[in-house]
């Protein structure tokens, strides 16, 4: 089965063992994760989620992303600042898709 959920503002096309980096979510390692939020299962949608549909997944692992270099400057006037930003990940698996 397939289906696009939503989780932190973002969709994703999800298969039953696919794995999937989502924005951090705040449940444990080896635990298991329930999104409600389903658009979309087999070709059928709903306006705008599909009442009793659910997808399951377990935690992995949470980590961060490669680091990024945020580097403002205004010309002529001295102004340089330099920053550097890691934004955080958890890692899915989606055990089952219902709906």
């Amino acid at each position: 089965m397939k289906a696009i959920i939503e989780t932190g503002g973002k969709q994703y096309y999800v298969e039953e063992g696919s794995i999937i980096y989502v924005e951090k979510l705040d449940v444990q390692a080896n635990e298991k994760v329930i999104f409600d939020k389903v658009l979309m299962v087999n070709g059928v949608t709903g306006k705008p989620y599909l009442t009793n549909a659910k997808v399951e997944g377990v935690v992995i692992k949470h980590g961060k992303n490669k680091k990024i270099t945020v580097f403002k400057y205004n010309p002529k006037k001295k102004y340089r600042k330099k920053q550097g930003h890691r934004q955080p990940y958890t890692k899915v698996e989606i055990k089952s898709i219902k709906g």
